[in-house]
């Protein structure tokens, strides 16, 4: 019978030790990106008051961007001969984005905690590319900065949107 290791192998020319690096980073990503879409999904329905529509359609719009970058998050993993998550426990145990379970969040501190969300998975990307440039993987690194990119829009946007007056 063939190992189910050897049936997922993806030939790569980067080293073993420095890819599964790389890839613990993406998986992390990925949970972390699964944690936000859902926290995002969360606030986009329950978010009351005054700017209702406009958070309302807001978070729609960023937690589909999240939720589309979580394929190719994926895909990077397995191009790189790595395998990736599984199932909602495997986000549960690699998330560093905390879940909020709350059953009332006012849309202010809503603003506030996903900007503050969005700044952390920057700064998670930041220390991933610099794994990804240690480890040769170019295409990983190129990627992660249009990652940063779209996440420090969001938290920019959120941040934009708390603002009085």
């Amino acid at each position: 019978m063939t190992d189910v290791a050897e049936k997922l192998a993806t030939p790569t020319d980067l080293k073993s030790n420095d890819i599964k690096d790389v890839g613990d980073g993406l998986n992390r990503l990925l949970a972390d990106s699964y944690a936000l879409y859902l926290k995002t999904k969360n606030f986009h329905w329950h978010v009351s008051g005054p700017h209702f529509r406009d958070y309302h359609l807001l978070f729609d719009e960023q937690a589909a961007a999240i939720l589309g970058t979580t394929d190719a998050i994926a895909e990077r993993v397995r191009k790189t001969g790595g395998t990736t998550l599984r199932s909602i426990g495997d986000v549960s145990r690699r998330q560093t984005i905390s879940d909020n379970d709350k059953d009332y969040v006012s849309a202010a501190d809503m603003l506030a905690e996903l900007r503050d969300d969005n700044l952390a998975m920057v700064e998670s990307l930041r220390e991933l590319k610099d794994i990804a440039d240690e480890a040769r993987d170019h295409a990983t690194s190129a990627v992660i900065d249009e990652w940063i990119d779209a996440a420090e829009e969001r938290a920019w946007f959120l941040f934009e949107a708390a603002q009085k007056g």
